[in-house]
């Protein structure tokens, strides 16, 4: 099994992608060890003075005004989390919280949190045991970290609360740990505040939904131009000598990718036959532009992503000179900014697409092909209530594009004054993304449909590719009406799972 090594100059994105999704192993590096013992140093060093240091002798928030005895300091850290597990709602996918986990764990092992080098030994072993704890929908502002769902990962830590096994069952998080010959830990000063100090959820989401926005942005492309070569448009538009005078870098590589899946076709070009045209519509012309602009996007959040995989958050924080100083760096705002940006990039993807399936739908628009690609127009509504399926996705998806990173909440008796709603902005992009893929999925139903439809000329090699293998992924061609939602369902895997893709790819060679 792969492992991925946690040292102290933070992760990759294939790092958090292996861990969340692929179940790698994590290890900690030496140099994590030893930055982590040393850190340590300088807190317990803190804690025995007698002057407070908030995080390691006070309390927290709007009670950071009260001095901890020594006495009572374990109770302090081990109440922090208790008191902080307070989310509620539906549980968080497993790998949401795998990612979540690893990046808290990317944090500690900075050498700036202060944290015992067992504390985080620990965090290693409940990921290499498949055990994921329980955290709910709602309880993270996105400021002070993700507080709630950080602190139901800490509660399993300490061999409390709920957790998911490796077979999938939900237990008490002291069974499984016991199974698995892992000690509770017994957090120490400081210990309690590390673990809940981070944007590690939604800088976890951020990551996955750039890792799948990869690949729905150059299925679109495909989708597009399968489109396109149904509505018998014109692939003149996607020279890229037009490109080159408008150099945004997204909208070169979408257009390369569509004339890449239309070479060679035989149905592109006839906008000037029985109907002329002298140009083709918004959604079909224009798709580069903006495909091109939301992987604009995605590049420029790729690069906040990147540099919050190489921090460390957390409040205070202990610096090389031995200082222990507090930060605002929890705050949300550059992760939450992003994925609001993103949900709106994906949105009005969507809706480029809903425009194109709705044109080959309609007889007046699609020239020549039959109402709703019906079989026997009248008898059958052919992909009718698709397109219904793919507007309601849309819709949501413009209604999901209201920035949550927009809003914010006082807390904490107003010391928390000022919230980025990050993990909310992460939790919307989600389902954002989800909706994509089935709107993309219906494209692609409608569109190879279409191509078949267009007898006596011959699609491009790529584009034949492709609905090849889409039929023989259970996706039915023309014909009578019949149960739609298993099709769908197959179209939808076949995009999801990145086939799509692959099989333009077995003869463009790579796409952008």
């Amino acid at each position: 099994m792969h492992t991925v090594v946690v040292g102290t100059s933070g992760v990759t994105a294939s790092d958090v992608l292996a861990v969340a999704r692929g179940g790698a192993r994590v290890e900690l590096s030496d140099e994590a060890v030893a930055a982590l013992a040393a850190a340590r140093e300088i807190v317990d060093a803190l804690a025995a003075k007698p002057e407070p240091v908030y995080g390691v002798s006070t309390g927290f928030g709007a009670l950071a005004t009260r001095h901890i005895s020594q006495e009572l300091r374990t109770q302090l850290q081990r109440n922090i989390v208790r008191s902080h597990a307070a989310g509620m709602g539906p549980r968080v996918e497993r790998e949401v919280v795998r990612a979540l986990m690893f990046l808290r764990l990317k944090t500690v092992c900075s050498g700036h949190t202060g944290v015992r080098p067992e504390v985080a030994q620990t965090i290693a072993d409940l990921l290499n045991a498949g055990i994921t704890p329980v955290v709910h929908e709602y309880g993270s502002l996105g400021c002070s970290g993700d507080l709630a769902p950080l602190s139901h990962c800490a509660l399993a830590l300490m061999g409390e609360g709920d957790a998911e096994g490796p077979d999938g069952a939900v237990r008490p998080a002291a069974e499984l740990l016991a199974e698995h010959g892992i000690a509770p830990v017994e957090l120490r000063e400081k210990e309690g505040l590390a673990l809940l100090n981070g944007t590690d959820g939604m800088l976890g989401m951020l990551v996955m939904a750039l890792a799948d926005l990869d690949t729905l942005y150059t299925s679109a492309d495909i989708t597009a131009a399968l489109s396109l070569e149904a509505l018998l448009g014109t692939d003149k538009v996607l020279a890229p000598e037009l490109h080159a005078i408008r150099p945004h870098p997204g909208q070169g590589a979408s257009a390369a990718n569509m004339l890449a899946v239309l070479k060679d076709s035989q149905l592109t070009g006839h906008h000037q036959d029985d109907a002329p045209r002298v140009q083709d519509a918004y959604s079909v012309r224009c798709a580069p532009q903006v495909a091109g602009a939301g992987r604009d996007t995605l590049a420029h959040a790729r690069l906040v992503a990147e540099r919050e995989l190489a921090a460390a958050v957390d409040n205070p924080v202990v610096l090389p000179d031995g200082r222990v100083e507090s930060n605002g760096n929890f705050h949300g705002a550059p992760v939450a900014y992003v994925l609001d940006f993103l949900a709106i990039a994906a949105a009005d993807l969507a809706s480029i697409a809903e425009r194109r399936t709705d044109r080959l739908l309609d007889k007046n628009r699609s020239h020549g092909l039959p109402p709703f690609l019906a079989d026997d127009p009248g008898v059958d509504s052919g992909l009718m209530i698709a397109q219904y399926t793919q507007a309601a996705l849309v819709s949501e998806m413009k209604r999901l594009a209201v920035p949550a990173s927009a809003d914010s909440i006082p807390s904490s008796a107003m010391q928390e004054d000022h919230v980025s709603m990050g993990w909310s902005a992460a939790r919307k992009l989600r389902t954002a993304v989800d909706n994509l893929t089935r709107v993309l999925a219906i494209e692609l139903y409608a569109a190879t449909r279409a191509v078949e439809l267009r007898e006596g000329l011959t699609p491009a090699p790529a584009t034949r590719a492709v609905i090849d293998a889409v039929r023989q992924a259970g996706v039915e061609g023309p014909g009578p009406d019949r149960f739609l939602a298993p099709d769908l369902a197959a179209a939808d895997a076949f995009v999801r799972d990145g086939l799509l893709v692959a099989a333009a790819e077995k003869v463009t060679g790579p796409l952008r």
